[in-house]
């Protein structure tokens, strides 16, 4: 039987609510499938004119190793035709020219457990970026210069693209929470990789290879 709750204990469910809410805001740190949860991502934002290439951003990308941007060689890999500008300057990309096997890794600078998964993904790359090559997504983000920035310090190489205006929500790579990481087989088949934190390129590449069918 559900009873209708009494003025007070509405008010004492909707403070403990709003209290849930801004931990889940600002700590970033629920448990979910072996990782850790990130940021809860809103609806989409009108941002859509943030600069990603600013000249301090192209700067400290020149100064880097991180790679070029580069768009894919199909006409139609299994992605929506969306265009992606370069994180931290550089050649924009159609997504649709992106062909699998690919992890599309979705993150924000300011996501705790989007840079503490950063060195598992570089691992993985750095293994096995030949058979399964990585890029990187900054979703939803008006700061992006911070997203490279941490990206860079903890030695990321692998492209990186943004995509601030929230395009990519609402498709097969919509992101409800970062970071999460997607991956896009031969196929063009889209699938969740990870909701949430990854801690080693092991994890990586037992969740790529689970869900690609294969082994690397």
């Amino acid at each position: 039987m559900v009873r209708a709750l009494g003025r007070r204990a509405r008010v004492a469910a909707g403070a403990a609510l709003s209290l849930a809410v801004l931990v889940g805001l600002a700590g970033c740190g629920e448990e979910t499938s072996g990782g850790q949860a990130g940021a809860p991502l809103g609806d989409k934002p009108s941002s859509s004119k943030v600069d990603v290439a600013t000249d301090e951003m192209v700067s400290a990308k020149k100064a880097s190793e991180v790679e070029p941007c580069r768009a894919g060689p199909a006409d139609d890999g299994g992605l929506p035709k969306i265009e992606l500008r370069c994180l931290g300057g550089g050649e924009s990309a159609d997504l649709a020219s992106f062909e699998g096997p690919l992890v599309i890794n979705l993150f924000q600078g300011f996501c705790a457990p989007c840079k503490e998964e950063m060195p598992a993904l570089q691992s993985f790359y750095e293994t096995y970026g030949d058979q399964v090559p990585v890029i990187g997504i900054d979703v939803m983000d008006t700061v992006p210069g911070v997203a490279l920035e941490e990206a860079i310090s903890r030695g990321v190489t692998f492209p990186m693209y943004a995509d601030p205006g929230g395009e990519l929500q609402g498709g097969p790579l919509t992101a409800r929470a970062v970071p999460a990481t997607y991956v896009l087989s031969s196929s063009g088949k889209v699938q969740l990789l990870q909701m949430g934190g990854m801690k080693s390129a092991t994890q990586v590449k037992e969740l790529v290879e689970k869900k690609l069918g294969t082994t690397l």
